[in-house]
C-alpha cells in the first residue's frame, strides 16, 4: 500500500482540526470528471464525521488530458493567497463544465478578488511552483490518477463513493483507537 510521502504542513489547504481522529487527503484535478463526482461525496463524508475528520486538498492537474486543470489550480492558489481557497475550490468544482479564463475572472469578481491581479498571476504563472510542488509530492506518494485519497497517510485504493470512504475511515478510526 502506498504511503503519503509529503507530510501535511501549515502550507496545505486544510479543513478541520489537527487533533481529528482521521485525516483524509485528496489529490485532485479541477477538470477531472471523477473528481467532480467525488466533490459532493467529500462534503457528505465531512458532514458525517464532523470534527473527527480533517480534510486536506492538494493539486494534481492532469494537464495533458485536462487543458484547463493547471490554470484552475493556479486560480485556486491565487484565491488561497487571499484567504479564499475553499470558496474558489468549491466554485471551480461547481462550474467544472465551464473552466476557462472567462469563468476564472467571473469567480474572482464574485469572491471580491482583484481580477487584474488574477489575470496577471495567470499570465506570469505566479502559482505554478506551488501547484507543481503538490503534483511532485503526489507522484512521490504513488498518485497516478485523480482523485486519489489517502486516509491517515495510506493510499485508499478502493472506490471513492460515500459508503466506501465512510467504511475506510471507520476502519482507520478503529485502528487508531486500538494502536
Amino acid at each position: 500500500m502506498a504511503a503519503l510521502k509529503m507530510p501535511i504542513t501549515a502550507e496545505d489547504h486544510i479543513q478541520g482540526l489537527e487533533s481529528a481522529d482521521v485525516t483524509l487527503v485528496e489529490y485532485g484535478d479541477y477538470q477531472c470528471p471523477h473528481c467532480g463526482h467525488a466533490y459532493p461525496v467529500v462534503h457528505q463524508v465531512q458532514k458525517q464525521f464532523g470534527k473527527r475528520l480533517r480534510f486536506v486538498f492538494r493539486n494534481f492537474p492532469l494537464s495533458e488530458m485536462h487543458p484547463q486543470a493547471e490554470a484552475a489550480a493556479e486560480v485556486a492558489e491565487f484565491a488561497g493567497a487571499q484567504g479564499k481557497f475553499w470558496e474558489m475550490h468549491d466554485k471551480l468544482y461547481e462550474n467544472q463544465e465551464r473552466l476557462g479564463e472567462a469563468l476564472f475572472l467571473d469567480l474572482g469578481e464574485r469572491l471580491k478578488l482583484s481580477t487584474t491581479a488574477l489575470r496577471q498571476a495567470l499570465e506570469q504563472r505566479t502559482f505554478e511552483a506551488r501547484v507543481r510542488a503538490d503534483f511532485k509530492g503526489g507522484v512521490r506518494s504513488g498518485v497516478n490518477g485523480t482523485p486519489t485519497f489517502f486516509i491517515n497517510g495510506h493510499r485508499h485504493d478502493g472506490s471513492f463513493d460515500f459508503e466506501a470512504l465512510v467504511s475506510a475511515i471507520h476502519q482507520a478510526m478503529g485502528t487508531a483507537k486500538s494502536a
